[in-house]
């Protein structure tokens, strides 16, 4: 027997297989810093201390070993690559293991959806847990394409990869006790259920929590985080490419509550990750912030794993996973050597040849749209209308009251004044539905950008400076198969195919990264100055964060959680 074994390395009876020998080891448990040396057989720490023999020794000669970072909450289809590909993104960076909730691929093909990113996670270098996706559709105010009922979604209960009940977004439904919301809820009582709650306080907020949400990853100010986290809940952090929380909540962080506490990325696309880094870049700024890095280094670790159950990971002991990466300066920990499951994996920020088998991608199309019903002509019913408030670096909007220009009895966009038009085209049932409004803060002086990469229902969304522009944006993507593009009138500038669900992409993470990076060049050109106006571009379209958006349905005010006209008449 394996155990059997183990115990026989642990008690120095047999050699470990290697023998991580002079090591400074962060200790989570205790909080201090461990010189020590680590024996591993095959995926398990066996043994912590000296006197170890093995067959194979590595002399560390002093540098730090933590355990491997643990992604409290993340979306992989955002880095609009496959399972894969992601993991040859984050596992250089200390990633071995990550916690996610495939919901926008379930937006676009339900079970089978869930279903591809399972296989695809199989005999893969990187540990991939899975939350059920509570929210398909997120609201009765969007179209997705497919709708998943509590008895859809139980059956994955039995899956070992799968955790609990992912982000509930429907906090109204929570709230008020919608039928088919508690019915999800009752099915997953016995698991983690994670919460996703922007702004919600006082007696709602109770309601929430008594309803069995126990995270939040959605917080934007220290005192949302406080209330949320008196009430029992379990914080993420979030700092992902155009949510940028961690700073912004790190005075949260006390020796009091540091244990409640967790990392999170959320959304983050493939120039950050291969960039900056994951939850690594998060400790990282934690320590530069003035966070103990031991108690940083837990946070994107131990308290993770803890939180989930995962009782085999987030720190080095025995009987442990030998998921770990080595380090130099404590004050600023790269990752150096990574290993998972006691073989190195990647070396200096790349990943090291892996054999793997090529799993197919077999999926139905994801682009249906029925064209003679696209119009983006807007007659003016009014002087004044709703406009989406985009902010800078986050998911919250503004519901702004503006006076709209008008052209021979139409509203149209007003360059100047940096009001363009706004669109979501449904294309998964051919449906004919579209939502047409006005969004401030994306900066376009001329043409249009568009994707099929539009929280959470992912539509295809449009926002330009006219008509022409939008409708030749519009019809690349379709040619594509979905994907993201930027146009000036009729010539496309550049765009990057995302076949899988009109989610991801099929080529290498390198080659995704250069596509964006021409997508981003070209939204500069036509005026944006945003970091990364498609991303923005995608949570215009989400009814679930405050406080203005537009779906296929029309615009949403997400206070009110209601559909609204565009014209404010009065």
């Amino acid at each position: 027997m394996e155990r059997r074994k183990l115990i026989e390395i642990a008690r120095g009876d047999q050699p470990a297989a290697l023998l991580l020998k002079n090591a400074r080891l962060v200790n989570v448990f205790s909080g201090e810093v461990q010189e020590t040396d680590i024996a591993i057989r095959r995926s398990r720490i066996v043994g912590v201390g000296k006197g170890y023999e093995a067959e194979r020794v590595i002399d560390l000669g002093g540098k730090y070993v933590a355990p491997g970072y643990i992604d409290a909450h993340v979306h992989i289809e955002s880095s609009m690559c496959t399972p894969r590909e992601f993991a040859k993104a984050v596992i250089p960076h200390g990633v071995t293991s990550v916690v996610t909730d495939p919901h926008e691929i379930a937006n676009v093909l339900g079970l089978e959806g869930i279903g591809f990113m399972l296989d695809q996670a199989k005999y893969g270098p990187l540990s991939m847990y899975v939350m059920a996706s509570s929210c398909v559709p997120a609201t009765h105010m969007e179209t997705a394409g497919a709708k998943l009922e509590a008895y859809d979604i139980e059956h994955l209960k039995s899956n070992p990869w799968v955790l609990g009940l992912a982000e509930v977004m429907n906090y109204p439904g929570v709230v008020h006790a919608s039928e088919d919301v508690l019915a999800k809820l009752e099915a997953f009582g016995d698991m983690i259920i994670d919460g996703h709650c922007p702004g919600l306080s006082g007696k709602e907020l109770n309601a929430y929590v008594a309803a069995g949400v126990a995270s939040d990853h959605e917080c934007t100010t220290v005192e949302e985080a406080r209330e949320k986290l008196r009430l029992g809940m379990t914080i993420f952090i979030r700092e992902a490419t155009n949510a940028h929380n961690l700073r912004t909540l790190l005075p949260l962080v006390t020796p009091a509550n540091s244990r409640r506490i967790c990392f999170c990325t959320d959304d983050r696309q493939p120039a950050d990750l291969l960039d900056e880094g994951s939850i690594d870049y998060m400790v990282r700024v934690a320590i530069q912030e003035g966070i103990d890095p031991i108690t940083a280094i837990r946070m994107g670790t131990l308290n993770t794993a803890e939180y989930f159950g995962l009782r085999d990971r987030g720190a080095i002991a025995p009987g442990r996973r030998a998921d770990l990466f080595i380090f130099s300066d404590l004050n600023n920990p790269v990752p150096e050597q990574v290993y998972r499951g006691g073989y190195l994996v990647a070396e200096n920020g790349e990943m090291l040849p892996i054999k793997e088998a090529r799993r197919p991608i077999e999926l139905r199309s994801s682009m249906n749209i029925r064209w003679e019903t696209v119009d983006f002509a807007i007659p003016a019913e009014g002087a004044k209308a709703r406009v989406i408030g985009s902010i800078p670096n986050q998911l919250v909007t503004e519901h702004l009251i503006e006076e709209i220009k008008q052209v021979d009895g139409y509203a149209v966009p007003d360059v100047e004044r940096d009001i363009l038009k706004m669109a979501v085209i449904e294309r998964h049932r051919a449906t004919g539905n579209m939502g047409k409004g006005f969004i401030h803060g994306i900066g376009l002086k001329r043409g249009a950008i568009a994707g099929t990469v539009a929280h959470d229902h992912h539509n295809l969304v449009v926002i330009g400076t006219d008509d022409e522009s939008m409708m030749a944006a519009a019809q690349a993507i379709a040619q594509m198969g979905g994907g993201l593009v930027a146009v000036d009138g009729e010539t496309i500038l550049a765009q990057l195919p995302l076949p899988v669900a009109g989610l991801m992409s099929d080529q290498p993470i390198g080659e995704v990264r250069a596509g964006m990076d021409r997508l981003l060049g070209a939204a500069q050109e036509l005026g944006s100055s945003l970091h990364d106006p498609f991303m923005a571009m995608s949570f215009m379209a989400l009814e679930v964060i405050p406080s203005l958006k537009l779906t296929d349905v029309g615009l949403v005010d997400v206070d009110q959680f209601r559909l609204v006209d565009l014209f404010v008449r009065g």
